[in-house]
């Protein structure tokens, strides 16, 4: 065993760690879990643990049987929320066939080979996500726990403790906060990580998610990741904060030529984005729910456009000081915090990668297209739209040879086939709306 194996069983002793939970996820970026007894640890992180490969195909029973779990030894952290006596940890696992091979459709071998591609050409891709999402007060429906807005305080601001606990429940697990507020809408919330290296954001999402449902299941409250879950109010959004940094460790996101101090690799991996968004849009925003949150005016991008300033625009360029050259990054803002972040960051950065190793220009910024203007509108400046429903982006991805090539082909198969059967069930459920509208008139 090397030394970071070693370590976590001399750890997992003094901390009287009994169990461990290994974390893995299916296509659909679920998180799913086994736990063994502190007696199987050592032979866990050599040989890995089998397990039913059936879980991995989402909603569809796929016909993997046996595979293998093998636990990423960088990983290990205590569960805080679990007893101190006999405590809990877990690690993100790594899955192989029985013989041993990469899974080639486990999400976070897909995103580790295209880190490697990057990193191949010279690049580290570094990611910070800002997590927005809801506290209602229960399962059952979305049922408010407050009308605050954004940046309102107590007593407008009646989870303002969970909030607290949800961050400090982070720090423990080692992932850094940069900032917590309340957002937008009645009871929304959002919390800034730290940026870091693409697969470790990757894990922190997913160790977001659960911790945030941890500490309000404590609290008898419920933590949704919906999308859209009020009609009236804006839905959830994940920004993420992109940046690449060559082999000497310099931005390479920011040049001193570039009036908004953005370098040619900036722009070209911005085209790349741009110009494979509808291909990608379906692993960005994954649900029919996702496409209820891109309405103009609810602080969603509907078009496909970029500015230095506008939050209507699908990519943003945030101010950053001229002094701090490591800063310099670009914002997507189309992605939901309801989604495959390894899928996600093996899309976009195989978008970028293709904008700067083909050169692809950059079209004007929103504000050029209208003499600067703060209130540029994408809609009137012939901007191409975003995919609107999740039909459009499936068959979108379905004629994508590039997403084929950058998640594997069996891979996207897999998804859309999910994904038919969530249509398929949506459109045959009478909703309340239904009624609402049809019932008296029909």
């Amino acid at each position: 065993m090397d030394r970071d194996k070693d370590y976590i069983i001399k750890l997992s002793n003094e901390k009287n760690v009994k169990f461990i939970k290994l974390w893995f996820t299916d296509i659909l970026g679920m998180l799913k879990s086994f736990t063994i007894t502190i007696d199987e640890l050592e032979d866990a992180l050599c040989e890995g643990i089998r397990f039913d490969g059936a879980t991995l195909g989402g909603f569809i029973r796929t016909n993997e049987h046996e595979m293998i779990a093998l636990p990423d030894a960088s990983t290990f952290q205590i569960l805080p929320w679990r007893p101190n006596e006999d405590s809990v940890a877990r690690m993100f696992c790594d899955i192989y066939t029985s013989d041993m091979k990469h899974y080639e459709e486990d999400s976070r071998y897909i995103l580790r080979k295209t880190l490697k591609a990057a990193s191949d050409a010279g690049f580290t891709f570094y990611t910070g996500p800002e997590i927005e999402f809801f506290f209602f007060k229960s399962t059952e429906k979305p049922e408010l726990l407050d009308k605050g807005g954004y940046f309102d305080l107590t007593p407008l601001d009646l989870a303002a403790d969970y909030r607290r606990m949800t961050v400090l429940t982070l720090e423990k697990m080692g992932i850094n906060v940069i900032s917590s507020h309340h957002e937008g809408a009645h009871s929304q919330h959002e919390i800034d990580l730290r940026h870091e290296d693409a697969l470790t954001t990757a894990d922190n999402i997913m160790t977001f998610r659960i911790v945030a449902k941890e500490i309000a299941q404590v609290n008898n409250i419920y933590a949704s990741f919906m999308p859209k879950p009020l009609s009236y109010q804006n839905g959830s959004g994940m920004h993420l904060h992109l940046s690449l940094f060559d082999k000497d460790d310099n931005n390479a996101f920011f040049s001193t030529k570039d009036k908004n101090n953005l370098s040619d690799t900036a722009k070209h991996f911005i085209a790349g984005l741009l110009t494979y968004v509808p291909e990608f849009t379906a692993i960005t925003n994954q649900w029919s729910n996702s496409y209820k949150r891109f309405v103009y005016g609810h602080e969603a991008p509907t078009h496909i456009s970029w500015s230095n300033c506008l939050n209507s625009a699908l990519i943003r360029i945030p101010e950053m000081r001229k002094e701090k050259p490591d800063s310099m990054r670009i914002e997507l803002r189309n992605p939901d915090p309801s989604c495959n972040p390894y899928l996600v960051f093996s899309a976009i950065l195989a978008a970028g990668m293709d904008g700067i190793n083909n050169k692809l220009e950059l079209e004007p910024a929103l504000e050029d297209l209208q003499n600067n203007s703060k209130l540029a509108d994408p809609a009137k400046l012939g901007c191409k739209k975003l995919p609107s429903h999740l039909s459009e982006a499936l068959l979108n991805l379905q004629k994508s040879d590039f997403m084929k090539k950058t998640l594997g082909t069996k891979v996207i198969e897999k998804f859309i086939e999910n994904k038919v059967l969530e249509i398929a069930e949506q459109n045959s459920y009478v909703t309340d709306y239904d009624i609402m509208k049809y019932y008296p008139l029909l």
